[in-house]
Formats: structure tokens, sequence, C-alpha cells
């Protein structure tokens, strides 16, 4: 297939390689010309503008935005939609907030023009390992569209199959879903990233736990001077808390026990808010993805070890640079 991508930052100038290497044809712009660039010398056609970018592409044309959420993806979508006709395609790949997916979907469904929202999880490892798509949009586009999905989705790969789930069908197992109309995708992309919080709180806190266990406030009989690096690599085999997260926790580790290339300060992108912000409207209890979301907020104030933890991992996973230790 033939797609449009708009926005070549750490993730989406990957998606092009990913979709490239598996047989599609990508036209690709973003506001520095030097990334557009890149990708053209790799293989890709560029793009001056995203008029431009409509021009070149066949029609029905779809065009898949990575760009930050808010004001960027706003711009973005509404330029594409005024540029494009009936029949053509905008997906979203970005962590849009669901609500303005379902806006977008039904004004742009006025002129014929599909919109999806796909929650897209992998950050900067997806060239290689594939991308979790949870893509909420209409049957007949969803359908339209699949190809794309398949080959950016990781595949079966060598994770164990989950028993029974052969006899069930359907794309999950491959590493994408239609999760129903248009804001589902990233509504449920959202509660992944809610999750994702608690889960990394967790294991920080685990850390940090383990590294104190030699604290001169404890009797001395009860010090115990713990390996942190080797006690994450062994959590790594067997254990039943083992997770990517965990591998990317080890890698940080072993190229600096101490973590000191980190301050501690984590940002939270806007997905635990409204994850929270969702628990209250249903009246659900999270109090573990509200505290690691609290946390993070606190982690700008005072510094832990927990918090380096957190920092290294979202370092690992997605690319995300956080303050440097005196920033």
């Amino acid at each position: 297939m033939e797609l449009g991508l708009v926005g070549l930052g750490r993730m989406g100038a990957n998606m092009v390689r990913r979709l490239e290497q598996g047989g599609h044809k990508c036209t690709v712009f973003d506001l520095n010309a030097e990334n557009v660039k890149k990708l053209v010398s790799e293989g890709a056609a560029g793009a001056s503008s995203l008029e431009d970018l409509v021009k070149k592409l066949p029609k029905p044309r779809a065009v898949w935005v990575m760009v930050p959420a808010g004001k960027p993806t706003e711009d973005t979508v509404q330029a594409l939609a005024a540029a494009m006709e009936s029949g053509d395609h905008i997906i979203d790949g970005g962590n849009s907030f669901y609500k303005d997916d379902i806006r977008r979907a039904a004004e742009f469904k006025k002129k014929g023009i599909h919109y999806l929202d796909a929650g897209t999880s992998g950050g900067v490892w997806g060239v290689r390992r594939g991308y979790c798509l949870m893509v909420g949009a209409e049957k007949e586009a969803f359908q339209q569209l699949e190809p794309i999905f398949k080959t950016l989705a990781p595949g079966i790969g060598t994770i164990d199959r989950t028993p029974g789930f052969d006899k069930v069908g359907g794309t999950a197992e491959q590493g994408y879903l239609h999760t129903g109309p248009p804001g589902s995708g990233h509504f449920v992309k959202m509660i992944h990233n809610g999750i994702e919080y608690g889960v990394m709180q967790a294991y920080a806190e685990g850390f940090d736990i383990l590294r104190n266990k030699d604290s001169e406030e404890l009797p001395e009989n009860e010090r115990f001077s713990l390996n942190i690096r080797d006690i994450a690599e062994l959590w790594r085999r067997g254990s039943v808390i083992g997770s990517w997260l965990l591998d990317l926790t080890a890698m940080a580790l072993t190229e600096n026990p101490d973590l000191s290339n980190f301050s501690g300060f984590v940002q939270d992108s806007g997905e635990g808010r409204w994850t929270i912000n969702a628990a209250i409207e249903e009246a659900v209890p999270a109090e573990v993805l509200a505290s690691a979301l609290f946390t993070r907020f606190r982690s700008r104030e005072e510094h832990t070890f927990a918090e380096k933890v957190l920092s290294a991992m979202r370092y690992k996973f997605g690319g995300h640079v956080e303050q440097p230790t005196g920033g």
C-alpha cells in the first residue's frame, strides 16, 4: 500500500522504516526538512508541505499522523482534512485524548473522510520489535488499512500462544486490534499508559527498598549490601514479575548501577491524568494508578532512587530525556 506519514520523530521515522521494509511505499513530511531528507535517502518519497503530501498520494489517500497530542495534532489533521476528499483516510497514531477523536471523526465524516485513532505502543524499539496497535475506526475503514496495521504489528513472534486463543480467532495475538468505533483506540491506549505508570512505580519502589537495605537506620545484623544490578538480571530469568520494563531496567542498571546519569525528575505525558479522570467519571477505584501519577508530580520537587529507576525505564523504552541532574 501507499501511505503518507507526518511527523518523523522518535517513533514516526522508525515506523516509516518498518513499513518500507514490509513492502509499503511511504511519502513523508515533517516540519524539520532534514528529517524528510534523511528518510528520502533511505528510500521514502518526500513532501514539502501537507498539501504537497496529499497531492502526491494515490486515491483513496491514507495519511498517518505522528505528532504531539493537543494543538499540533489538531492543526495537522484539520489541514489534512481541508486538502482531502471523500473516501480518504486520516490515522492519528499519537496520544490524543479520545474525546477529541470522537469529535473529529464525526466532523470529518460529513466530508466523507474516514478518521481512525491508532493507539501505538512500542517506543524507539518498534522498528525491530513491532508496534502494538489499538485501532478505533469504522469497520470498513479498518479493513481497508489492515495491511498497514499488520506490517507495523509484531505478529505472534516468539511469545508463547495463550492456550485456547487459537480457537478464539481474531488479530489480537498478532499485535493489532480493531477496538471499536473512533475514540476507542486511544481510550484503550490511555488505560494502557495508566497501567504502565503503576507497573513502573511498583518496580521503582521495590528497587529503592532493596537499595536501602544497608541503611544505618537498621540494626547492623539486619543490613544487607545487595547488588541491585544482579537482582534485576536474576528476576528476568523465570520470575513471575518478568517483563519488558524489567528488561529495560536491568539494561539501565548494567550500564550505570547508581543511575547517576538520571536526576529522578519524572515527566507525565497526559495519559495518566486522563486515566484517573476516566476512573472518576466511571466511579471506578484506581488507587495504584492515582498514586503513581502523584508520585511523578512529587518527583519534580525531591528525587529518590525510585524516581531514577522510573527515568531510566522511560528513556530506555521511549527515548524520553529527563531533566539532567542539577537542572
